[in-house]
Parts: C-alpha cells; sequence; structure tokens
C-alpha cells in the first residue's frame, strides 16, 4: 500500500525547483513515475510531497541543431521510438526505445526518470554513454554538464545533487562513416546484458550493462577493436573478461560472462565490423 502523500504540479521548472529546495528531503521530483511509485509501496521510499514535473515545458524537447540531438528529460520512451527525428539522426536507439519493457511502461517512463533511477538492469544508459552523451541538470543555484559516464555512479546512484532536476540529454550524432549497435539478452522485460558497439575508426566505444551494478565503458574491448576490427572474437572476449557481473536469479558470473560475449558478437556483427 501506498503511504500518504500530497503532490504539486508546478507549472514552471522554476516554480519546481522551488519547492524541492523547500521541501528538501520530504520532496521527491518525479514525471512518469513508473519507478518511484513502485519504491514507495514496497516501502523503499518515502516522500510526503510529489512534485510531479509531465506538464514542465522545460522538460519536453526533440530536435537536432549542431549535430547535437536533444531530448527533454520528460519525454517518453514512446516519444523517442516515434521521433522522425530520432529514427533518421539516431536509428539504434528509437530501435533500443521500442523495445524498452512493454508498451505501457514506455508510455509512461520517461528517458530522464530512467536514468536518474538508474536501475542496473535498463536499456538506455548502455548505448547512450557509447555514444558519449551528456545531461544537464538544474537546481535553483544553477545548471551543469555531466557525461552520462561520470553521472551514473552504481545500482540505483547518480551524481544528482539534493533539489537538481534533470532538463536534457545531448547526444552527439555520429558521423556517416561510424556504425552503432545495440544489443541485449532479455529476461521478464528487463535486459540481463546488454553491450553497445560504436565502430568509429578514430575512437571505437564498447560499453556493457546490465550484468554489474552499472554500464561501463570496456578499454580492452575498445582496444582490441581499434587494433584489429576484423577480429571480432577477440573484440568479445575481451568484453567478457572485462566484465564484472553480479550473480543473481538470472544466473552465475560464468554464465553472464559469455553472455557478454555473445551479446558483443552480435553488437559487431550488426555494426559492420569485419
Amino acid at each position: 500500500m501506498l503511504p500518504r502523500f500530497a503532490v504539486e504540479r508546478p507549472r514552471s521548472l522554476t516554480d519546481a525547483l522551488d519547492l524541492l529546495q523547500r521541501f528538501g528531503d520530504d520532496a521527491a521530483f518525479y514525471m512518469g513515475g513508473t519507478e518511484l511509485l513502485l519504491l514507495m509501496k514496497l516501502g523503499m521510499a518515502d516522500a510526503s510531497l510529489l512534485v510531479d514535473g509531465k506538464r514542465l515545458p522545460e522538460l519536453r524537447r526533440l530536435d537536432s541543431t549542431d549535430g547535437i540531438l536533444r531530448i527533454g528529460a520528460g519525454e517518453t520512451h514512446r516519444d523517442i521510438e516515434r521521433s522522425p527525428v530520432v529514427r533518421t539522426a539516431m536509428p539504434a536507439l528509437a530501435a533500443l526505445a521500442r523495445g524498452v519493457a512493454n508498451l505501457r511502461v514506455r508510455n509512461a517512463g520517461t528517458l530522464g526518470g530512467n536514468l536518474c533511477f538508474a536501475e542496473p538492469h535498463s536499456d538506455p544508459a548502455t548505448l547512450l554513454i557509447a555514444l558519449g552523451a551528456e545531461v544537464r541538470l538544474a537546481s535553483t543555484g544553477g545548471e551543469r554538464t555531466v557525461a552520462l559516464e561520470d553521472f551514473i555512479l552504481g545500482a540505483l546512484t547518480t551524481a544528482l545533487a539534493d533539489g537538481e532536476v534533470m532538463t536534457e540529454v545531448h547526444v552527439p550524432i555520429p558521423r556517416h562513416d561510424v556504425a552503432v549497435a545495440y544489443e541485449r539478452v532479455k529476461f521478464r522485460e528487463r535486459p540481463v546484458v546488454n553491450v553497445a558497439v560504436v565502430h568509429d575508426a578514430h575512437a571505437p566505444r564498447v560499453v556493457v550493462g546490465a550484468v554489474g551494478n552499472h554500464p561501463c565503458r570496456v578499454p580492452e574491448a575498445e582496444a582490441r577493436l581499434a587494433a584489429d576490427p576484423s577480429d571480432t572474437d577477440a573484440v568479445a572476449a575481451a568484453a567478457g573478461a572485462a566484465a564484472n557481473p553480479v550473480a543473481d536469479a538470472d544466473g552465475s558470473d560464468d554464465y553472464k560472462r559469455h553472455l557478454v560475449y555473445v551479446a558483443t558478437k552480435r553488437a559487431c556483427t550488426a555494426a559492420g565490423v569485419t
């Protein structure tokens, strides 16, 4: 059963930030609420005031300018999945969004909420880190930009400070000669492993997520990809060996390392690494 709480629906980001500053730890900001309300129901989160950000215009944008795809933190997975801008500029992200959980979650859940919750068994962060995404954060004290790679610190842990709200996600659009691929293995609508490969001759990236506490780049696999793109087995083996999986009901350490190997091999193939 959910505990009793009040809801405020501010009309501007400034009003929302003022509420968060005034109520401090007693307030929680949300948009889709797909994760927060579940935690509150389980007794793992407690807030006497929920600040509803769904109507804030400052968090709703989806466009590309100057080689950057700008996604408002309040855009839903369904918005991203269906956006012509995303499908054109970053088809791998549109395809990823199409496979997030189920239609109910995609219609309600937002990209900003997903990233701020930092659930390890999640889809977007792995690909966005591989693409070099940054997040913009706002508080009553001003704004700052943080690389997504540095924003997600661990399971359910981020660099979001008290009173801060994520406003946008900025994703560099890959050059035409760069291939991007994302592969995952899912159990019960959540990935147990996901791998993103950015096949860039100048700066290849390999990111592994869902097997550990948070998505991580794999320098060993990136070095293999840079040295010999045709040896996809070596790239996949390096990713599997470097993975730091957490054994749980979904599988043992060794099993998850094997899944990393398989997903990396598939991602290399999908990215045209030969």
